[in-house]
């Protein structure tokens, strides 16, 4: 079975899109945490969906520091695209060294501002590997019926911890051109590599 590697963030979309990959594809996830802005009990959760999920293998990727950089340097309506964009290029590289051919992610088109159409094309261009959005045309409820039929929505309800540094107004539209100028702000590569050498890779 060929592999890939899911973004699993704790919320209720994301173990949704993994559900529906696992039979297809064997799934390694990785969580972009917040400690120590947030608490243990982000992580937690997301070993409990990993397990509710019958997941092998997570990676636990500490990303506060990229998240500061971001909002220090760089445009800070673009925080959510280019945050997301980083973590994509993180995973890619996890992909890379496990074997796997494809990301997934738990995105959902137009549900919040940030995942329009123009964004989510935008972040695709700046990734080597394809990516499986499997929950990108369902409606809040759908989703909510799924979590509920896996037995994931109880641990993902209430809110998720993505908005710690982001704005209140998140830009709706971007353009690959504008994204890369605000990419050349940071060193890329520099703030990858140090948060995946902090990574905890936890098999279950």
């Amino acid at each position: 079975m060929e592999k890939a590697v899911a973004l699993l963030s704790g919320g209720i979309d994301s173990p949704v899109a993994i559900a529906l990959m696992k039979e297809r594809l064997d799934v390694i996830a990785v969580h972009f945490h917040q400690q120590p802005l947030s608490g243990e009990k982000e992580i937690e959760k997301v070993k409990e969906l990993a397990k509710k999920l019958e997941l092998s293998r997570i990676y636990l990727v500490p990303f506060v520091d990229v998240l500061k950089e971001l909002t220090q340097k760089c445009s800070h309506n673009h925080y959510f695209l280019l945050s997301k964009i980083l973590m994509f290029k993180a995973a890619e590289k996890i992909a890379s060294k496990e074997g796997g051919k494809y990301l997934i992610t738990g995105e959902n088109l137009a549900q919040v501002s940030s995942q329009t159409l123009s964004n989510l094309t935008a972040i695709t261009k700046f990734i080597h590997v394809e990516i499986f959005r499997p929950v990108l045309t369902f409606d809040k409820q759908e989703i909510i019926a799924k979590a509920e039929k896996i037995g994931t929505y109880e641990l993902s309800k209430g809110p998720e911890l993505c908005c710690l540094l982001g704005p209140k107004h998140p830009a709706t539209k971007s353009s690959a051109e504008q994204i890369q100028k605000e990419l050349e702000k940071i060193n890329v590569d520099k703030l990858i590599e140090k948060s995946l050498e902090r990574a905890e890779m936890l098999e279950f």
